[in-house]
C-alpha cells in the first residue's frame, strides 16, 4: 500500500525535543533516529503540525514532586494512574525547546501540552484526565482533514495517546513506526501496540507514504 499524501492529511509530529533526546533528561532510546525520516515525511505533507511538551516546575507528573518517589514509578493521581518521570520539558528551558534539526519550516501549528500545573497530558488532542480538551481535534475539522500521521516521541506515550485520540475523533489514523521510538517502561510498548490495534490505527513505515 503507497499512500499519496494529500490537502486533507496532516502529518503530527509528536514532542521532538530536546530532552527526549540523547543527553536530555528523559532521552528515548535512539530518539535522534526520527529526525532523518521525519523531514523526508515532512516534504511529503503539505500540512504538519507539531505538538511541544511544556511542562511547568514542580509538576504533577514530575517524580521530584512527590517526595521518596522515584522516576519510573508508579502513582495514582486525581485522574487515574501516573507514571512519574525525572523533570523534563520545563518551560522556557532548553530541554523544552523543539530539536533544530527537524527541517519543518512549513509546520503551521504548535500544540503545546501539559502546561496544566497538575494534569499530564501526553496526547496532542486531550489531557490525562481525558477531559481536558487542547483544541487539536476542533482545529483539524474545521480545517477539513481526515486522515492524521503521526511520528516522533515517545511511541508508546506521547505518539499512542495522540494517535489513539486521533482515530476516537473519528480521523482515518496511521502511525509511522520507523520514524518513532519508544521508552518501553512496565510494558508500555506491548500495550500501546494493542491498544492501537484495537482502535484501528494503522502502523505503517515511511516508504509506505509517496514522496518521503
Amino acid at each position: 500500500m503507497t499512500i499519496r499524501p494529500g490537502d486533507d492529511d496532516v502529518l503530527i509530529v509528536v514532542d521532538v525535543q530536546y530532552d527526549f533526546l540523547p543527553g536530555g533528561a528523559l532521552a528515548v532510546p535512539d530518539g535522534d533516529a526520527v529526525i532523518r525520516p521525519i523531514n523526508r515525511l515532512a516534504k511529503a505533507f503539505r500540512h504538519v503540525v507539531l505538538t511541544q511538551d511544556w511542562h511547568p516546575k514542580g509538576h504533577a507528573s514530575f517524580a521530584s514532586t512527590h517526595p521518596a518517589k522515584q522516576p519510573f514509578e508508579m502513582i495514582d493521581l486525581h485522574y487515574g494512574p501516573q507514571v512519574l518521570w525525572p523533570d523534563h520539558c520545563v518551560q522556557g528551558t532548553p530541554g523544552a525547546e523543539i530539536s533544530s534539526d527537524l527541517d519543518i519550516s512549513h509546520a503551521q501549528l504548535v500544540i503545546r501540552k501539559g502546561y496544566n500545573a497538575g494534569v499530564d497530558s501526553y496526547s496532542g488532542f486531550r489531557e490525562a484526565d481525558r477531559q481536558t480538551s487542547t483544541g487539536l481535534e476542533g482545529y483539524l475539522k474545521e480545517r477539513g482533514f481526515r486522515r492524521v500521521f503521526c511520528a516522533g516521541l515517545a511511541l508508546d506515550f506521547c505518539v499512542a495517546w495522540t494517535a489513539l485520540d486521533a482515530a476516537s475523533a473519528g480521523f482515518e489514523t496511521y502511525v509511522i513506526e520507523d520514524a518513532s521510538r519508544a521508552i518501553d517502561t512496565n510494558g508500555s510498548l506491548a500495550t500501546a501496540q494493542n491498544d492501537m490495534s484495537a482502535a484501528g490505527v494503522r502502523v505503517i513505515g515511511s516508504a509506505q507514504i509517496e514522496g518521503a
